[in-house]
């Protein structure tokens, strides 16, 4: 398997962006999607092995789970509002269903969120995606030293 190198001096072709989030959440590459995004659970694959697209360097970090918090949190607080308002669950039903809904529903968005994430930062070129190389910041002198 072969990996991607982009000539960084070229004019960066448009990514559709949108596109590229729909590859990622079904688990697919996001510049070919064609071959599997992840080795594991939540492990990417080091390059695509249909199209050889780098994607060790994605940095998904900690957005996915702010996402699924969010979708989640909407899921299971909207049911619980409706379900006390609209039906006479006992309080062991209340601790059987929301926690367990709770876990499903995690454990199912996970991946295709994670998914989302990387094609974005493909699609924006983030991360190594064929965007410029990062640069360091360099202090001004002054800043360095505590203002001596």
């Amino acid at each position: 398997m072969s990996v991607q190198y982009h000539d960084l001096t070229a004019p960066a072709a448009e990514r559709d962006w949108r596109q590229a989030v729909g590859r990622g959440l079904r688990g697919r590459c996001p510049h070919c999607g064609e071959g599997r995004l992840f080795r594991a659970f939540l492990k990417p694959v080091e390059a695509c092995e249909a199209c050889g697209e780098a994607l060790y360097h994605q940095r998904a970090d900690d957005l996915p789970p702010y996402i699924v918090i969010t979708i989640v949190g909407h899921i299971v607080v909207g049911g619980l509002v409706l379900a006390e308002k609209y039906s006479e669950w006992s309080m062991a039903m209340h601790m059987w269903v929301w926690p367990l809904l709770t876990v499903v529903l995690c454990l199912a968005l996970m991946q295709p969120a994670k998914g989302a994430v990387i094609g974005l930062q493909w699609a924006l070129r983030m991360h190594g995606f064929g965007g410029p190389a990062p640069q360091p910041e360099i202090q001004p002198a002054s800043s360095r030293t505590g203002g001596r």
